[in-house]
């Protein structure tokens, strides 16, 4: 006959002892709609609710949405200039946008690949890294890595600004949003 280990069921027994507590339960009056008795329901995402795309208030000086983590002004002006490429990744909670290879229609012969980093969770100039990746393709007919003049991300990184600043603007009182 074989033995079976006593660990299991006193680990059951510990367990089922530890759910005796006494809890105080208060019912509601009769009549009072169900769920009163707790008071207003509340949110881990705030009163607005979970904002991942922009969606600050005009007092929300640094731009941030009760969900995500970075720049909100800086999050969305990324995407938005950001959209003529395919997306591969974004975390917006990171600060991270990834794209895709993407082939220009006029030289299909060479695409290009961009991340940004969103690195402040204030519309700071200082707040924001963009990295361009070029290939061509080669005479054996794969892709070949080329390098990128620095003022392609320079002008994407100004680019995501200026139109962070106008999401920023738009969003004041009185603001054209």
């Amino acid at each position: 006959m074989r033995r079976r280990p006593l660990w299991g069921l006193a680990a059951v027994a510990l367990l089922l002892c530890a759910c005796g507590a006494e809890v105080a339960h208060e019912y509601p009056e009769p009549g009072r709609p169900r769920g009163e008795e707790y008071g207003p329901r509340q949110s881990i995402f705030g009163p607005q609710g979970l904002q991942l795309f922009g969606g600050a208030d005009a007092s929300d000086e640094d731009g941030r949405g009760a969900g995500i983590g970075v720049n909100g002004f800086l999050w969305r002006a990324s995407l938005e200039t950001l959209a003529f490429m395919p997306l591969a990744s974004a975390d917006p909670f990171g600060g991270v946008v990834i794209t895709d290879w993407y082939s220009p229609p006029e030289t299909p012969g060479e695409r290009f690949k961009a991340t940004v980093y969103i690195l402040d969770r204030r519309l700071r100039a200082d707040g924001l890294k963009v990295a361009v990746f070029r290939q061509r393709r080669g005479a054996d007919g794969g892709w070949e890595d080329v390098a990128v003049d620095d003022d392609t991300a320079t002008g994407v990184e100004n680019a995501i600004l200026t139109r962070a600043r106008e999401l920023r603007i738009a969003a004041l009182p009185g603001g054209d949003g």
